[in-house]
């Protein structure tokens, strides 16, 4: 995994062996940024990485200015591995957070400019992520909600459906506020 733009450009970051992860790849990675950044100035937002894993998204944003990034991942050791990488790669912007997504999705009163939700592809829950969201209030106006999903997902039935996007065997479905 290697951070493709920003303060850390080209930084490799090597992930312990054994996390339950699958990080996208930079091929996507590299898209979904070109995509981001013609439509914000990421030197402006606040950003949310949920299901984190490596924090590979995490990092990006912070490399590349977000104000704050705040990276909520249930297994203890990813946010291990992201509290060392932040400390070792002196990421003040980034704060890593251990708790189940959907318990935080409830109990977070903060919002975000920017939220990145990359799930295990087996979940179930895909369509309550955008949800929990959107009923939360997490998402300021004009922000976005990223989801990386498997292709058989149905997000463009989801209120708040903006796009999809593909890159390889990737997907990305966009959503903003339907209230916004």
């Amino acid at each position: 995994m290697r951070i493709i733009r920003g303060t850390h450009k080209s930084r490799r970051i090597q992930a312990p062996k054994g996390l339950p992860v699958r990080p996208t790849t930079d091929v996507a990675k590299e898209g979904l940024f070109n995509i981001i950044e013609n439509h914000f100035d990421i030197e402006e937002l606040h950003c949310l990485d949920l299901f984190t894993g490596t924090g590979n998204i995490t990092y990006e944003l912070a490399s590349r200015g977000a104000l704050s990034v705040d990276s909520v991942d249930i297994d203890a050791r990813c946010i291990k591995f992201v509290g060392e990488t932040v400390e070792k790669m002196d990421f003040s912007s980034i704060r890593p957070i251990r708790s189940n997504v959907f318990v935080f999705l409830k109990r977070i009163k903060a919002s975000y400019d920017l939220i990145f939700a990359d799930p295990p592809y087996d979940l179930k829950e895909y369509d309550l992520i955008p949800e929990l969201v959107f009923k939360g209030g997490l998402l300021k106006t004009g922000g976005w909600l990223i989801v990386e999903h498997p292709f058989n997902w149905e997000s463009h039935k989801i209120q708040g459906f903006r796009e999809h996007r593909k890159y390889g065997k990737v997907n990305f479905s966009i959503f903003q506020n339907p209230q916004a």
